[in-house]
């Protein structure tokens, strides 16, 4: 009977070591969870820093570009464009009827009270000098040829108008030129819409320190 009953009973010497090999495993298991996490952790901050390191080069290369094409603009503002005649301390009245200017296409001087539609417009009738002149007090430039332009330059020039803020195109018999560029107390002549004066005439006079009144509307005005 008494073979029988430790037969019948338990091995505590086995079940301790059972325990122990599952320890072992859980603990070899958290070991191997940590280092997944550790690693996985590792590449996520390589990651960061490869992404915020993208980030930041290209901040400051569009940065600098941005810097340089301001300093650009300024500069071309500044230079003075070659074969522009200038006026000064033209009056600025506003007036009935029409004016007799001393220049033509006119570039400034009393003008009527009600100014062109002068935001990328492109006319192909002529414009009252009273109306035009008040969109160049605006700070407008006015883009005006007469039948000596050839069609490509009349074309071009429409395009570059209808991309530009601040200027108006129209045709105008009476000038000596093909092409002239008005702009308040200012003018330049050209041949060629492709003449690159046009350009930096643009630059520096739309909205330029000329304008008499910067900022002001050059719609809401009338339409020939």
């Amino acid at each position: 009977m008494a073979t029988s009953k430790a037969k019948a009973g338990k091995n505590p010497k086995g079940n301790k070591e059972n325990g122990k090999t599952r320890e072992a495993a859980r603990r070899a298991r958290v070991e191997e969870i940590r280092k997944a996490e550790q690693a996985r952790e590792r590449r996520m901050r390589l990651l960061t820093l490869g992404v915020t390191t993208v980030i930041l080069a290209g901040l400051v290369g569009g940065g600098w570009f941005l810097i340089d094409a301001a300093q650009d603009k300024e500069e071309a503002k500044a230079a003075p464009v070659d074969g522009v005649r200038s006026w000064s301390k033209l009056t600025q009245n506003h007036v009935n009827g029409t004016v007799d200017y001393k220049m033509s296409p006119p570039v400034g001087g009393d003008h009527n009270q009600v100014w062109v539609n002068c935001d990328k417009q492109v006319y192909t009738k002529a414009v009252p000098n009273e109306n035009a002149v008040h969109g160049l007090e605006h700070g407008a430039v006015w883009v005006t040829y007469n039948d000596k332009a050839a069609k490509a330059d009349v074309e071009s020039l429409s395009d570059l108008v209808k991309k530009t803020a601040y200027t108006f195109m129209s045709p105008y018999e009476d000038q000596s030129s093909p092409i002239v560029l008005s702009a308040w107390e200012h003018q330049l002549k050209v041949d060629k819409a492709s003449d690159p004066r046009v350009r930096k005439f643009l630059d520096k006079y739309v909205q330029g320190e000329q304008t008499p009144e910067p900022g002001a509307a050059c719609s809401g005005g009338m339409t020939p």
